[in-house]
């Protein structure tokens, strides 16, 4: 169109005839549509119809035209100034609320966008125009699945990009005549284009309305809904925000993943100011976190935990799980949740800080305390199990640091204390771990699988407060006699029962080939801190008696395996605690200190009582715990390195530690394997069973025999742990990842 508009303008140029009028040709098309109003007779005829479209493309391609033509950089040319000074906008604001002819809020929809996008001159400083824009959008939004998503959606667009680009628009969209007339009163500087009510007729003879006898208007404005007047701006009504959320709710998954986006850029500002009116004088946060509460609520409250684990990949960008996964009752609820959820703890990644600690203290107080602390709590097993279950898929899903903060403070507390053996569970993390040690076992798995998937967030609290703070102090170690100058000098090798030629060679049997060579200082000297961590991995290693061994029957013990695991999990987790700053060894005890009670903390109580129990549990509750503690064992901290993995830890009176607890549970058994006829046997045939070798069936004793299973596998586990790590208060070990078949 503005191809045709400018030849014609050449072809009047080269006959030396008097150039087209814009002005005139602007105010004829308004004029026609204005007449439409006055002259048409039939409301059933659909706007795109009429002439009104054309009539509106012309106008927008004469204010373009003119735009291009101006001399003047800035300045408004005399069709944008009619525009303006006429309140055009604010008119077909009122067509496309009346409705009339049936698809004009379409065409207005269509028309703002385009005039904002493509005039480069600033508009939505005008009040003539930030005006209409906000009733535009309160006229938009109101009804779920709408026509006019899709067009609505284009002129949010438009608006959060013009945004991004200044800040300072973002109060007028979303407040307009109030924050101005405010900025006015407090005389704060404000650069505005000249407003469009300054601009006299009498400076533009053809800027003149359109001629119409005072019968006909009142024809046009009957036609028309009465306007109400405008509200002032509160966080309750109808906004850009409010229309934003409306549209992210939308059934088409384009509409809504370009709503998503659109409120992204939003909260995305780098102003301070726009970030603090975002926060303090819209209803952003409150709406985001409003719809998360809603989605959460339409869940069903028979969601099986396994469901909620099994349904992974969920992304704000594809909220729906994928088509080939089996589907469930409450599937298609549980993606929503978990799409706006990401979509959530993406938002706040991104928003500016302001935005971001705001949004995050948000959800935190309104998910969190208010739904689901209570649901955690709950007497119902049912509501404690889908519950810690959809927290646990949350955890897995969070990345953003403020959410991640909140969720933590939320979990365990701001303030972590040690905790004494007689302290009831007055926390919501007292609770959890009870739930942990519940008697029913599927309540245990979820809430273990929950603080599992806690130890994996990086947030040094979480360790500091389920371990750490009980065991600083080190009164787990027995006072009295000085600690020996180094790690080394507290073994003597050639006497250890575990540190022998035909032991070594047979614990590395299951691998050909040899192990790699030892590290060596710089003094070309053997680094002892290699063949302790041998030793240790050994001792753990010889601690199931050969009569409960069965995997060198299979002629695959799965330590390679293991050692592989543990190397890569170990160099993940350093990497996450690098920045704690964590000691490199243990401070050293003074002798002369009296010995003071030590509670190892409830968290890890509950884990050794579990441990303890390992032959009378069920086999995927044994699983689940044994998973946590080596979870817990890959951490480089010299304390829990000491207390989870030194077997020759000399502990205090009554003290016990993870080495202690297996010792007595591998007592129990070598009692419990003379009460069990033909037990070799039955051992292997419960290990081909869970290994899916042979059909399952039903033995006695078979939860001993499965839990024996677990326990030679975690032993084999912790060594490999041990092996990969280097004791904390020595030197650096700098391993090379073992190579496929190495050990």
């Amino acid at each position: 169109m503005l191809s045709r508009l400018g030849a014609l303008l050449q072809e009047a140029v080269g006959a030396r005839e008097p150039s087209i009028d814009l002005l005139e040709a602007f105010v004829e098309h308004w004029k026609g549509i204005t007449h439409y109003y006055i002259e048409s007779t039939d409301e059933n005829t659909p706007a795109k119809k009429t002439d009104i479209p054309w009539r509106l493309r012309q106008m927008l391609d004469i204010l373009v035209y003119e735009e291009r033509q101006q001399t003047a950089a800035g300045e408004a040319g005399p069709c944008l100034e009619y525009l303006l000074q006429h309140k055009i906008l604010e008119t077909l604001c009122t067509l496309g609320k009346a409705e009339y002819p049936p698809g004009m809020r379409q065409q207005v929809f269509q028309f703002f966008s385009k005039v904002l996008a493509q005039v480069q001159h600033p508009l939505l400083h005008y009040l003539n125009v930030h005006r209409p824009v906000q009733k535009l959008l309160r006229l938009g939004g109101t009804v779920p699945g709408s026509q006019t998503e899709k067009e609505e959606v284009q002129f949010t667009t438009v608006l959060c990009s013009k945004i991004q680009q200044d800040p300072a628009l973002l109060t007028y969209i979303l407040e307009g005549k109030k924050i101005v007339s405010r900025k006015k009163s407090s005389k704060e500087p404000i650069t505005l284009p000249r407003e469009a009510a300054s601009i006299q007729d009498k400076d533009h003879p053809h800027s003149k309305s359109p001629d119409m006898s005072p019968c006909k208007a009142q024809a046009l404005t009957a036609q028309l809904p009465a306007e109400t007047e405008e509200p002032d701006g509160g966080v309750g009504e109808s906004n850009l925000i409010t229309s934003l959320i409306g549209l992210c709710k939308s059934k088409k998954g384009r509409v809504a993943l370009k709503a998503q986006e659109n409120l992204l850029l939003l909260v995305s500002v780098a102003s301070q100011a726009a970030a603090t009116y975002l926060v303090h004088s819209s209803p952003c946060c409150p709406a985001i976190v409003e719809h998360l509460c809603q989605l959460y609520q339409s869940m069903p409250t028979f969601l099986d935990p396994a469901d909620i684990a099994a349904l992974e990949g969920i992304s704000w960008r594809l909220p729906s799980a994928p088509s080939d996964e089996a589907s469930f009752p409450g599937k298609e609820a549980l993606a929503a949740f978990l799409g706006w959820f990401d979509y959530c703890d993406h938002l706040i990644t991104e928003a500016h800080v302001v935005v971001a600690d705001a949004l995050a203290k948000a959800v935190a107080e309104k998910l969190f305390m208010e739904i689901l602390q209570p649901h955690l709590l709950h007497v119902s097993e049912q509501s404690v199990l889908t519950s810690t279950a959809l927290l646990t898929a949350m955890l897995r899903q969070l990345r953003s640091p403020a959410l991640l903060r909140e969720a933590v403070a939320f979990l365990l507390g701001a303030d972590p204390q040690p905790a004494a053996p007689e302290d009831g569970p007055r926390s919501l993390c007292a609770h959890l771990i009870g739930h942990c040690d519940h008697l029913s076992d599927e309540i245990s798995i979820t809430t273990l699988r929950l603080f599992e998937e806690l130890l994996q967030k990086p947030h040094e609290q979480v360790l500091r407060s389920l371990v750490l703070c009980n065991l600083e102090g080190r009164h787990y170690v027995a006072r009295g006699s000085p600690e020996p100058e180094s790690y080394e000098d507290t073994l003597d090798l050639e006497e250890d029962p575990y540190f022998t030629d035909g032991f070594l060679n047979a614990s590395f049997q299951p691998s050909a080939k040899p192990p790699p060579a030892p590290a060596t200082n710089s003094d070309g000297k053997t680094a002892v801190t290699e063949i302790v961590n041998r030793v240790l991995s050994l001792s753990f290693l010889c601690l199931v008696p050969e009569e409960a061994k069965t995997s060198a029957f299979l002629e695959e013990t799965g330590y390679d395996t293991y050692v592989h695991d543990a190397y890569g999990l170990f160099q993940e987790c350093s990497s996450r605690v690098a920045p704690w700053g964590w000691p490199l060894g243990p401070t050293p005890l003074d002798p002369h200190e009296p010995e003071r009670p030590f509670f190892e903390g409830h968290f890890l109580r509950m884990l050794f009582d579990r441990m303890s129990r390992i032959l009378e549990q069920p086999y995927s509750l044994n699983l689940q715990v044994t998973s946590v503690l080596s979870r817990l064992a890959l951490f480089p901290h010299p304390l829990i390195h000491e207390y989870l993995l030194d077997p020759y830890i000399n502990l205090a009176p009554g003290c016990r530690s993870l080495f202690s607890v297996l010792v007595r549970v591998i007592g129990d058994l070598m009692q419990r394997i003379q009460r069990v006829p033909q037990f070799p046997g039955k051992l292997l045939l419960v290990r081909k069973q869970l290994m899916g070798q042979v059909p399952g069936e039903q033995l006695d004793h078979q939860t001993l025999l499965q839990g024996v299973v677990v326990l030679e596998e975690f032993c084999k586990e912790l060594a490999a742990i041990a092996f990969v790590k280097f004791p904390p208060h020595s030197p650096h070990l700098h391993l090379s990842p073992p190579q496929e078949g190495h050990v």
